[in-house]
C-alpha cells in the first residue's frame, strides 16, 4: 500500500471517528467516551515506522482535529499529537516491538495525550474539573476505547508500515 493510500485510509478514519462513532456509542457513556483512533495510529507510525513519519502525521491530523473538532484553543492537538509521535519514534526507534509493548506504549501515550490536553485546558480555564474526575471519568473510559481498537488494528497497520519501510529502504539503496 502506498503512502497516498495510508494517508486516504487515515482520513477515512478521521470522518468515522468523527460522525459515526457518536452513534455507536451508548448513551450512558455520550460525553464520556472520547475515541483518539487518529492517534493510535500515530502511534503505530512511530512504533512501526520512523519518527518523522509519526510527527507530520501526528500534527497534520491534530491541527485538522483543532480546527474541525475542537475549537476552543487552536494548536493543542496539533503539538501534542505531533510530539508524542516524534518521541515515541525515538525513544523506541532501534527496538524490537512486540504486541504486548505496543499496547502498553499506546496505553502509556494515551494516557498523556489525554493528560497533557487537561492540564494546557485547565491553563486557559476551559474546563474548571478536577484531575482525578476527568481521569476516573473520561481518560480511563476513553483509553480502555483506545486500546481495543489499537488490538484490533494492529496486524494489519503493522504489516502496512513495515512494508513501507522496507519499500523506502530498497528504494534509498537504488
Amino acid at each position: 500500500m502506498s503512502m497516498n493510500r495510508f494517508v486516504l485510509c487515515m482520513l477515512a478514519l478521521f470522518v468515522f471517528e468523527g460522525s459515526i462513532m457518536p452513534w455507536l456509542i451508548p448513551g450512558s457513556l455520550d460525553g464520556r467516551l472520547i475515541p483518539h483512533f487518529i492517534f493510535v495510529i500515530v502511534m503505530l507510525s512511530a512504533l512501526y515506522g520512523n519518527r518523522h513519519q509519526a510527527l507530520l502525521f501526528g500534527a497534520g491530523f491534530g491541527l485538522l482535529q483543532d480546527v474541525v473538532y475542537y475549537g476552543n484553543l487552536m494548536g493543542a492537538h496539533f503539538f501534542i499529537m505531533g510530539i508524542i509521535g516524534y518521541f515515541t519514534g525515538v525513544l523506541l526507534e532501534r527496538k524490537r516491538v512486540t504486541i504486548l509493548m505496543a499496547l502498553t506504549v499506546i496505553g502509556f501515550g494515551c494516557i498523556l495525550y489525554d493528560t497533557a490536553l487537561y492540564f494546557i485546558y485547565s491553563v486557559f480555564r476551559i474546563t474548571n474539573t478536577t484531575y482525578a474526575w476527568s481521569l476516573l471519568h473520561h481518560i480511563l473510559p476513553s483509553l480502555f476505547l483506545q486500546l481495543a481498537f489499537a488490538l484490533a488494528c494492529y496486524v494489519p497497520v503493522r504489516h502496512v508500515l513495515v512494508a513501507q519501510g522496507k519499500a523506502s529502504a530498497e528504494n534509498d539503496e537504488e
